[in-house]
């Protein structure tokens, strides 16, 4: 196993760091697996275990939310990077990482938890579910190139966490597939995940990239294979409910709700008061699905993130981004910009994705109608065993509309609730005024959109004006400058300067430092994962996978080499940080990429 290239951002002390699990010790449960029904194929991890690992085929799989299935064992892996604040996170200490456990373990050929001797234990396994796929429905997916390892709980935090290995080998939901992924696609994870959740937006994470130099995998062109070893609260999705709806299974359908309602969220009491209705828990279960999304999609468009493939298989329960492909973070702003260069119809583009996730949600509404509809019946021997009876069609369809048409306004409340709230921070407003929804955000984005500007180099640049540098129209046309590509503005402009009713009262350093703690200077932007997976993949590089990790850790410094953090120099590439933070070069600019990316 090669050296890792850790990015240490920060260092904990001494006694925290003896006192950190190591991955023997960490805390391990196998809920999921304990709670719900596996595929009656192999009904218990011995009868997976014994069969072959070649014979693991792709098939339909009923009645089941699971299979029982192990990684494929890897020869020479190469650990190619890993992430200390996903270490921090897990509970494990970044000198855990440069063991050998770990690099087996990472790669899929250390399992913990099964006893190969006595066949019993804890054992991994791969979801199965279903999802529409631009719009239509696409049938069974699943896990396909996925295996789920065990969850555990970090004793500091209480969070836990389920680990999973992506590109780990075939499983019965690989469909035409090889359950492998290519390197290029796990750097661009890797990197987002973690990305991601240094700007605060809900994400599932990536604790570790490792290179499989004897996996050639054919993609667009042969390319070599990787292992992204990733976490995340719940890899649940709607789609887990879409393929119970598909197969008319309703009881498991309640069972999968009542394991998210209990065990994913805490129990049915933590879950939101019912809408006008107190016998509805259905409805409090969807309305926390729906309030998580609402929230996270919101942070999507305050930060010019999207998704590209927003299937209802790639929408979390939990209301995670997740499943990154052909994601990307907005260069020139531009709502109707996809970077799925196979989304012609322009569905998943960033002015659409919040109807989109609404889209999907009315489709899991409909896979749960029937828990929202019953209200107090819900749990009456009858409905559970019968189901509905005649004539009762009419008042639970009812019922249900109006529960889910309440969710849709409540959706759009705490979007609009989350966005504004992220906007006033990031154009450093103090408080929202009713007249800056129109005047301010939407003026700020028509005028970036009508003069070509970079999102976030906007609200990064703006961070740092001074008022007294904007008091005039001249001044203001001299700073503007600053906002623009090195080529220029592409049409003379009249004055854009911000009404002085929407500046907030703090003193201009105050602003200043508010405006740069929400205002990333860095961001992975396509061209720059474009450069790294070159460098990687073609020149054999490294250290640049440290360098981008540690800088998308902490995207709100201005630089980061030669940064001392916690008594540490970290050492970077000056000249690498500048260009990454400087204007996009003009042809890479809103780059589009397959969904295999």
């Amino acid at each position: 196993m090669a050296a890792v290239n850790l990015a240490t951002d920060s260092r904990r002390a001494q006694s925290e760091v003896a006192s950190s699990p190591s991955l023997q010790d960490l805390d391990k449960s196998w809920r999921f697996t304990q709670s719900l029904p596996p595929d009656p194929f192999y009904p218990t991890p011995a009868a997976s275990h014994k069969t072959p690992r070649d014979q693991l085929a792709p098939r339909q799989v009923r009645g089941a939310l699971f299979t029982w299935v192990r990684p494929e064992q890897q020869k020479d892996p190469e650990l190619l990077a890993v992430s200390p604040a996903a270490l921090r996170d897990l509970g494990l200490s970044e000198d855990e990482a440069t063991t050998k456990d770990f690099g087996d373990f990472v790669a899929g050929n250390k399992l913990y938890g099964w006893d190969e001797d006595k066949l019993e234990g804890g054992y991994p396994w791969a979801q199965c579910y279903g999802g529409f796929q631009f719009g239509q429905w696409a049938g069974q997916l699943g896990d396909g190139r996925a295996i789920s390892l065990f969850e555990t709980t970090n004793p500091s935090t209480g969070v836990r966490h389920e680990l999973q290995l992506k590109g780990a080998g075939l499983t019965p939901y690989s469909r035409f597939a090889d359950g492998k992924a290519v390197l290029r696609s796990s750097i661009r994870e890797f990197v987002v995940s973690e990305a991601l959740n240094a700007l605060k937006i809900p994400t599932t994470r990536a604790l570790s990239l490792t290179l499989l130099p004897h996996s050639k995998v054919m993609r667009e062109t042969i390319e070599p294979g990787a292992i992204v070893l990733r976490f995340a609260q719940s890899w649940l999705r709607l789609g887990n409910f879409d393929i119970l709806r598909a197969r008319g299974d309703r009881a498991l359908i309640r069972k999968l709700a009542t394991y998210i309602a209990e065990h994913v969220f805490g129990g049915w009491e933590t879950l939101p008061g019912r809408l006008n209705d107190p016998d509805a828990p259905g409805a409090s279960l969807y309305r926390e699905v729906v309030r998580r999304n609402a929230a996270t999609v919101a942070a999507w468009q305050a930060y010019g993130f999207m998704n590209g493939v927003l299937n209802t298989d790639n929408t979390s329960i939990y209301g995670l981004s997740m499943d990154f492909g052909p994601f990307a973070f907005m260069d020139n702003f531009d709502p109707s910009y996809t970077p799925n260069h196979d989304d012609h119809m322009l569905r998943y583009s960033y002015k659409n994705q919040p109807t989109i996730i609404w889209w999907n949600l009315v489709r899991f509404g409909e896979a749960v109608g029937e828990l929202i509809g019953v209200g107090a019946d819900v749990d009456d021997p009858t409905f559970v065993d019968e189901g509905v009876k005649e004539g009762q069609e009419e008042a639970i369809v009812a019922r249900a509309e109006k529960l889910i048409t309440q969710a849709g306004e409540e959706y759009k409340a705490v979007f609009l609730a989350e966005y504004k709230r992220l906007m006033i921070a990031r154009l450093g407003l103090r408080r929202f005024n009713e007249s800056d929804f129109d005047e301010l955000f939407s003026g700020a984005l028509d005028t970036m959109e009508a003069l070509e500007l970079d999102f976030n180099h906007f609200f990064r640049r703006l961070s740092g004006i001074r008022l007294a540098d904007i008091s005039t129209a001249d001044t203001r046309r001299q700073k503007a400058s600053v906002f623009f590509h090195k080529e220029g503005a592409p049409k003379v402009t009249e004055d854009w300067g911000v009404e002085d009713g929407s500046v907030p009262a703090a003193a201009d350093e105050e602003r200043i430092r508010a405006m740069k703690r929400v205002n990333p200077s860095f961001v992975p932007r396509g061209w720059i994962l474009d450069e790294v997976i070159r460098r990687v993949e073609k020149e054999g590089e490294r250290d640049v996978l440290g360098r981008i990790m540690h800088m998308a850790l902490n995207p709100f410094e201005e630089e980061w080499d030669g940064r001392v953090v916690d008594g540490v120099a970290w050492k970077g590439d000056a000249e690498e940080e500048k260009r990454w933070t400087g204007d996009v070069p003009r042809t890479e600019r809103a780059m589009q990429c397959s969904c295999s990316s």
